[in-house]
């Protein structure tokens, strides 16, 4: 056995340094500076780290900087804007009348009964999240009274707020399902893209949005899904499509119900605003329950970030409905094994949360109202920017703005008016004209408009 030092005359200094009490500290650690090794295994323990470089070049040097993502892109260009009246209108979060971060009085009285509850320890959860939350989350999407509940047709994980939802079932489906097709509307969310592309699947789109009428193109979205191949995973918006604010009327969803099962093909949901749409749960769910009530299978990832505000806690669930409870347990054990190596289990906080709301009446109801208060004042902010941009007469069809419905409107403008814009006005907003109607205020809707009335005016 050999002993490599660090130093060569480490062991004369370790003898000095016994005879003085004050250095003993030194001592004990000189001895954990040898490293005992075998004779054979002295070369490796010295030769150079396969990664060490002889150059002074960084082992990185060559890595290509990332581009911005292009939503919080538009936030980091914000904060760098030093202007007072600059308007940021691209973040996808709520704010008050005054521009500021909400967080709802229900929320902070449900994290005040968790603190003030002694009992409550920090230890890991199961793999699929707390039972509470997991429980109320499928009955919130799907209804208590739901034939999946009653059935125990459904297996709820908790997931990592929707994005972590559609990635967890993103890889489910990658490993289990025989077809590695995915159709997403055109446009989407610019996320859905990435995460059903990591996962492993295949992404097409299908015609959602006519620029035309800046409204539903239902005769292309059928023919689309029409021409999709059987089994195809198609990715449908619950309500408040992200990012044009357009939804199908009930009369629509009973078509791509119709269609979609036609085809044995399997229906994804991403459900990031139920309640924030329209005020109502249940009115913003309705699309997701007409496809659990025919008896199909179906995937809803839920997101509590909007709908509670819990932007940060990162709280949202999978929810998976089968025809058996049997292949829902079987679906389940499965789940665990994506979501173990991934990030082994969820955090508590967040859910706790959602889950004392969700199961106590009081607070269950004050959330409704809440919720409702958010939604109603997002109504009002169309209808006060439709109303300037009329009495503006501002060129164009503006109608679609009360229309749209949710938290962002796709206002129709080009990359060009958007630069504009952003320039003179020091508006910030996605380049394809999404605006985030949450971050509008009273007192911010004349500037908008008079910016918007530019630019249609003044730029092709």
């Amino acid at each position: 056995m050999l002993y490599l030092f660090f130093a060569s005359d480490e062991s004369e200094n370790v003898k000095k340094m016994k005879s003085c009490s004050a250095d003993r500290r030194l001592s004990v650690i000189s001895h954990h500076l040898l490293l005992p090794i075998n004779d054979d295994e002295a070369a490796i323990i010295i030769s150079p780290s396969p990664t060490s470089s002889s150059s002074s070049d960084p082992l990185f040097a060559n890595t290509p900087r990332a581009p911005e993502d292009p939503i919080l892109g538009v936030t980091v260009a914000y904060n760098k804007d030093p202007t007072p009246v600059k308007l940021n209108l691209g973040v996808g979060a709520y704010r008050t009348e005054e521009g500021k971060p909400l967080v709802l009085n229900v929320v902070r009285k449900a994290e005040q009964l968790l603190v003030n509850d002694r009992s409550r320890v920090k230890e890991y959860l199961p793999i699929v999240g707390l039972a509470d939350f997991t429980k109320l989350s499928a009955k919130l999407i799907l209804g208590a009274d739901s034939p999946a509940i009653l059935g125990n047709l459904v297996t709820t994980v908790q997931c990592l707020s929707g994005t972590g939802s559609l990635r967890v079932g993103a890889e489910f489906l990658a490993r289990h399902y025989y077809q590695r097709t995915i159709y997403i509307p055109n446009p989407t969310w610019g996320n859905h893209t990435k995460i059903f592309t990591l996962a492993g699947l295949t992404v097409k789109t299908y015609r959602y949005y006519d620029p035309v009428t800046r409204g539903l193109n239902i005769k292309g979205l059928l023919e689309d899904l029409g021409s999709a191949p059987s089994g195809a995973i198609v990715l449908l918006h619950a309500c408040a499509h992200n990012p044009t604010g357009v939804d199908p009327t009930l009369e629509q969803w009973e078509q791509i119900r119709r269609l979609i099962r036609s085809k044995t093909m399997l229906p994804f949901f991403d459900s990031a605003y139920q309640g924030f749409a329209s005020g109502s749960l249940d009115e913003d769910a309705r699309s997701v329950r007409l496809f659990v009530a025919d008896g199909g299978e179906c995937f809803i990832a839920q997101s509590y970030a909007k709908n509670m505000g819990l932007y940060g806690e990162r709280v949202g669930s999978l929810s998976i409905v089968c025809r058996t409870a049997d292949v829902a347990s079987r679906v389940e054990s499965q789940l665990k094994l994506v979501i173990r190596p991934m990030y082994s289990n969820p955090p508590i906080h967040g859910a706790s949360i959602v889950s004392t709301i969700l199961k106590d009446r009081n607070l269950y109801q004050e959330w409704t109202l809440e919720l409702k208060a958010m939604a109603d004042r997002i109504i009002t902010m169309r209808k006060q920017l439709f109303d300037a941009l009329r009495a503006r007469e501002t060129p164009g069809d503006w109608s679609h703005i009360i229309k749209q419905i949710g938290m962002f409107t796709f206002t129709g403008l080009n990359t060009k008016q958007v630069a504009f814009m952003t320039r003179e006005y020091h508006i910030y907003m996605t380049s394809d004209g999404r605006i985030s109607m949450a971050g509008l205020s009273s007192r911010t809707v004349p500037h908008l408009a008079d910016a918007i009335h530019a630019a249609v005016t003044s730029v092709v």
